[in-house]
């Protein structure tokens, strides 16, 4: 039944005017013709920003809307999905179609074992070494720059690790020739960084190796399709392509599991996630259903190939609008490993650069300064960045050169 009014939660009310006018307070609609879209779609009504943050990054409107509708009433249950049990037949329908929506996004057969842990890319820098490096061998590290950088200095502490080529100082940004690097035989694995979000720089075409491949994908998993069956490992945080922070991905082959040492402390070891269906202790429940409505959607737009179709359209805008420039906006990357989901550039000045961030940033185009390590702007465009983002992108620049130039 529903509640009779209450006069205390409205206007007038002798109390929570506050809280009343938190939750109703009028739309604002943005006026701004030259760079936002006019069609008089649901993003424009609600003001939505344009959100070009590295992660958390944006999510599909859809999603948000389906999360926002079940957020007090999951499926009639009268909770919220984060109120169920992790161990209830209301959570286990959802994580069950949150793994069995992974697997067909990405090919994955009885061969491969798909988990959600947490504790984000960070902790798989360790984690991998921790399980996959034995006494007395090797793994093979590729540094492609800041974030391949980070996981060769935690699988340092674990064991022994070959640098076997490094382009993370080089400018323009840069990735090596894979497929003529010469590899340790006999190599626990491989390690490799598909997507480096800072540097904006991505792999073209993954090395086949004979020991087991493993990659951080964390900023580009399904913006494009791959093949699997290639890789022994692949890891990555939720909070760019799947869903929010505080879920990651592992994708493992099932013979590599058990390689590693009993002793390792209980959670730390693949295995007892993988005996338990990631259910060991409780999962980020809420982390994992938005995870599963993110890949219903994309299954829905045709998986990985059909959003790649999308996403090299959408960086294809950007780097036409950087090389028809004349020079006034520069590419950070070179171009033969220009990444679809970061793309990086500088203006002529420093000055210019925060005079772009902070008018793009006044028409709600959100996240365009480049990290703190390297400066300049940056656009991130995961999957869910939607087109209408990219062309308002766009028509900024150039109306900012003409303006700056």
């Amino acid at each position: 039944m529903a509640r009779p009014p209450d006069k205390t939660l409205r206007p007038g009310g002798a109390k929570n005017h506050g809280f009343w006018l938190i939750f109703h307070r009028p739309a604002v609609y943005d006026v701004r013709p030259n760079y936002r879209t006019q069609n008089p779609n649901k993003e424009t009504a609600m003001s939505r920003a344009f959100n070009f943050n590295a992660g958390p990054a944006v999510l599909p409107l859809e999603v948000l809307e389906i999360a926002q509708k079940e957020l007090i009433d999951f499926n009639g249950t009268g909770m919220s999905i984060m109120e169920h049990s992790h161990r209830g037949k209301a959570y286990d329908a959802v994580h069950a179609e949150a793994v069995a929506n992974m697997a067909k996004l990405l090919g994955a057969n009885d061969d491969y074992q798909i988990l959600f842990l947490q504790g984000g890319a960070s902790l798989q820098f360790a984690q991998v070494p921790m399980n996959l490096l034995g006494t007395g061998q090797s793994a093979d590290y590729v540094n492609s720059g800041a974030w391949a950088s980070k996981a060769i200095k935690e699988a340092k502490k674990i064991g022994s690790v070959n640098i076997v080529a490094d382009t993370s100082k080089e400018i323009p940004t840069n990735m090596p020739d894979y497929s003529a690097l010469n590899y340790t035989k006999g190599a626990a694995y491989v390690h490799v960084t598909s997507n480096e979000t800072i540097a904006g720089t991505q792999i073209q075409q993954f090395p086949k190796t004979e020991a087991p491949l493993v990659c951080d994908m964390s900023s580009d998993i399904l913006c494009r399709p791959f093949d699997l069956k290639q890789f022994g490992l692949i890891y990555a945080g939720a909070q760019k392509n799947l869903g929010p922070s505080g879920v990651t991905l592992v994708v493992i082959r099932k013979d590599l599991i058990e390689r590693a040492p009993a002793t390792l402390p209980t959670m730390l070891q693949y295995r007892t996630q993988a005996k338990e269906n990631s259910l060991y202790n409780t999962p980020p429940t809420f982390g994992i259903y938005i995870l599963m409505l993110v890949t219903r959607w994309l299954l829905a737009k045709g998986g990985a190939a059909g959003i790649e179709k999308i996403n090299r359209a959408k960086a294809d805008k950007i780097y036409a609008a950087i090389d028809g420039s004349g020079g006034y906006y520069r590419g950070g990357a070179n171009k033969a490993f220009r990444s679809i989901m970061n793309i990086t550039w500088r203006l002529p000045s420093e000055a210019l650069e925060e005079k772009f961030i902070k008018e793009a940033t006044a028409l709600k185009m959100i996240g365009l300064k480049g990290h703190r390590d390297v400066g300049g702007c940056r656009a991130s465009i995961y999957n869910a960045c939607p087109a209408e983002a990219v062309d308002a992108l766009v028509a900024f620049m150039k109306d900012f050169q003409a303006k700056n130039g």
